[in-house]
């Protein structure tokens, strides 16, 4: 539902037959212009000025002048916002209303005395709800009817006291705006909490999709430049042997894991914009990389896998094999994609390092990262060493996807 602000809670919206308040800075419900209730409001009063007799300074005309400016009052003060009048001090105000037009009905000698009362009970039905509304508009129609059959007489025509019997009837067009008011609210309302959720949501999304390209950006630092950190260090501490040979093997490797590292960033870029790479074809491209050739072991019935869990179990494998490379250097490594009929499962184990690790700090995020990437598609992460079985001793990194 199309809208341009939320409203505020003590804005009120404007009805024929009421011109109750609005919050400051608010602005009125379409249809409801709140200056045609005020010109209104003055074409009563203005109404009563002129055709309201006696009026005066002393006797029955100051008594007449005085209810009329009390009713002029009560009038107004439908103007004023609901959230500064408690329900309790309104009814208080609408019954000496109603008594003040009442009065001023019985001792006027002519004139549009009953155009109050007609008002008042309107704005009953709107500002109070509709059982305290409809008693209140009753004792307004009966003190109305009693006060012109006391005043004119039993023997006077019927006309009269019908129109007194009949100052409470507006009070059904104030609860069928009082309604009104209340769906256009609820309605705003309802509108609101969807443009929240609407932008809670797409809130939600934006954050999940940069932690997703931060782990992406992360795999794919830490798997190239760790490799190439190390092949320098190789090179810059054979420097001081002299044996340019193994100097030149260490910067042909660094050059190679530069290569690689494009591959790799072109690997990424690929998966952010969600294109679908082979799962088994890119493991073995990635295994053989790093030098593990024929590493690969697919077992069970293989089977398509979702574009974004290919995403995620690359970079687990990617990860995972940065790792074995960083602190476990020389050790073999073998991976297994075993297809279940439920799930889908990544097992990526390294042996024990044949050669001394390089002094470098992992950032700490790379397992961190992982377990995130599985949390997202529903899935089990564990890492840690093999305590049995064939493989024992091993470093084994095991991602479940549920299917």
């Amino acid at each position: 539902m199309p809208y341009r602000r939320p409203v505020p809670a003590d804005e009120s919206v404007p009805s024929p037959g009421d011109d109750s308040g609005r919050g400051a800075g608010a602005r009125p419900v379409p249809g409801h212009d709140p200056r045609v209730q005020w010109v209104v409001s003055l074409a009563v009063v203005v109404a009563g000025i002129v055709t309201i007799r006696p009026m005066g300074f002393s006797g029955l005309g100051l008594a007449v002048a005085l209810l009329f400016a009390v009713n002029s009052a009560a009038l107004l003060a439908r103007r004023l916002p609901e959230h500064r009048v408690s329900p309790r001090l309104a009814l208080v105000w609408l019954t000496l209303g109603v008594v003040a037009a009442a009065a001023l009905i019985g001792l006027s000698s002519s004139g549009t005395a009953y155009l109050f009362a007609f008002f008042l009970a309107g704005h009953i039905g709107y500002r109070l709800e509709t059982r305290p509304a409809l008693v209140l508009a009753g004792f307004c129609s009966l003190l109305c009817g009693a006060v012109l059959y006391l005043r004119l007489g039993p023997g006077h025509e019927l006309l009269p006291w019908m129109l007194g019997l009949a100052a409470g009837a507006p009070v059904v067009i104030g609860i069928v705006n009082r309604s009104q008011r209340q769906a256009v609210r609820a309605a705003i309302e309802a509108a609101e909490s969807a443009e929240r959720a609407a932008r809670a949501e797409a809130r939600t999304a934006v954050l999940t999709e940069r932690g997703r390209i931060a782990r992406d950006v992360h795999d794919v630092l830490a798997h190239s430049l760790a490799g190439i950190n190390m092949q320098l260090e190789l090179a810059d501490a054979l420097i001081d042997t002299g044996d340019l040979e193994k100097v030149r093997e260490a910067h042909t490797k660094a050059h190679g894991l530069v290569k690689e590292s494009l591959k790799q960033a072109q690997w990424t870029v690929h998966a952010l914009r969600e294109d679908a790479l082979p799962l088994r074809e890119t493991l073995t491209a990635m295994l053989a990389s790093s030098g593990h050739r024929d590493a690969l072991t697919v077992t069970g019935t293989v089977r398509e896998v979702p574009a974004q869990a290919v995403q995620h179990l690359l970079r687990i494998a990617q990860e995972a094999l940065t790792n074995a490379a960083r602190h476990a250097p020389g050790g073999a490594v073998d991976m297994e994609l075993a297809f279940a009929p439920a799930s889908t499962a990544l097992r990526i184990r390294n042996r024990p390092a044949t050669r001394r690790a390089a002094q470098a700090a992992g950032s700490g995020m790379g397992l961190i990262g992982m377990r995130e990437r599985v949390a997202l598609l529903g899935g089990t992460l564990t890492a840690g060493p093999v305590t049995e079985g064939p493989h024992q001793g091993d470093w084994q990194v095991e991602a479940v996807i549920p299917q």
